[in-house]
């Protein structure tokens, strides 16, 4: 029998749900931006396969269906009655039966484990399944021991390492923020030790680099920026800098990995200055707009579930339904 707390908690998620929607419905949402997501979501829909996960090169890995699922989520759709339920709930099985039931590890990779964690708690408490809760709390649980065990206090691909880098590093603290939003407990501490790694990678004129300060770029400087927007760590040394970094580069394209740039780009300003997101926003609604195929979805070498993923999701600050878009 589920207990009254899941009850309570489902009801309570439900209600705000709805409210979010009907709160929504009266924002404007650029008709160019709502056409580019409704055709990549349709062409999502009809490219899942009946496992939950996605047939081109990369569609298996938990971190992309994790990433699809979040782009339903991040358009309100519903996912228990809605016309892309059935789309959302087989993503969450998938990333389910992924995970190794004694240590609660996702995947292969500790970028699989964070996004696929992150979809997870962004379920959590709207997708009726009692799974959820106990795989989202050993995955968060993962992401924390992994963290003590570095020596530099941030993450890389595998648990057991014990030197990091910026992009691991911010995917796993965006994932801590997201099961924070969703009521898991996340120390204080693991968010600034991890913090302080990444003020490691800052150079003086604000660019983040890899795993040290030299070779900054625009997308690990956003990574860099978000985490500490999320942390509301705002009046921290070196975020001005890095803001205006990023201002000096809103015509960046990332040429290997195009739509992770334009997923933490669209955050990173959305939360930093909101002003030079609308800028950055009509450039990025422009330009997808021009490359989309008449499928839906979006070239790249990454496969055409993570292109479309990340490329939607980089336009879901237009629709703010995620808790961690909350400024």
């Amino acid at each position: 029998m589920r207990s009254y707390i899941t009850i309570l908690v489902l009801a309570s998620a439900a209600v705000a749900w709805a409210q979010d929607i009907t709160r929504r419905q009266d924002d404007t949402v650029p008709p160019q931006a709502e056409s580019i997501y409704e055709k990549g979501l349709q062409y999502l829909a009809k490219s899942q396969n009946d496992q939950g996960s996605w047939n081109d090169s990369t569609g298996a890995e938990p971190a992309v269906v994790g990433l699809c699922v979040a782009a339903f989520l991040a358009h309100g759709e519903d996912p228990n009655n809605g016309p892309y339920a059935k789309v959302m709930r087989r993503g969450i099985d998938y990333i389910l039966t992924q995970q190794d039931a004694a240590n609660g590890y996702i995947g292969s990779s500790m970028y699989n484990h964070a996004f696929a964690t992150k979809a997870l708690a962004e379920s959590y408490g709207v997708i009726d399944n009692p799974k959820i809760a106990p795989a989202l709390k050993k995955a968060v649980e993962l992401i924390l021991s992994a963290q003590k065990r570095n020596r530099q206090n941030g993450w890389r691909y595998t648990p057991q390492s014990t030197d990091a880098d910026t992009t691991v590093t911010g995917c796993n603290m965006v994932t801590l923020f997201a099961a924070r939003n969703a009521g898991m407990a996340v120390p204080d501490e693991a968010i600034k030790k991890g913090l302080g790694f990444l003020a490691t990678c800052r150079s003086i004129d604000g660019s983040y680099g890899y795993t040290s300060k030299s070779g900054g770029k625009p997308t690990l400087t956003a990574i860099g920026l978000l985490c500490y927007s999320l942390a509301k760590e705002k009046d921290a040394k070196g975020y001005k800098a890095s803001l205006e970094y990023l201002k000096k580069n809103l015509d960046y394209r990332e040429k290997y990995y195009p739509y992770y740039y334009e997923y933490y780009m669209a955050q990173a300003l959305f939360h930093a200055d909101e002003e030079t997101w609308r800028e950055w926003n009509a450039r990025n609604i422009r330009y997808l707009g021009t490359i989309q195929n008449r499928e839906g979805a979006f070239p790249g070498n990454q496969g055409a579930s993570f292109n479309t993923a990340g490329a939607l999701l980089s336009l879901a600050l237009n629709y703010r339904y995620l808790p961690i878009y909350e400024k």
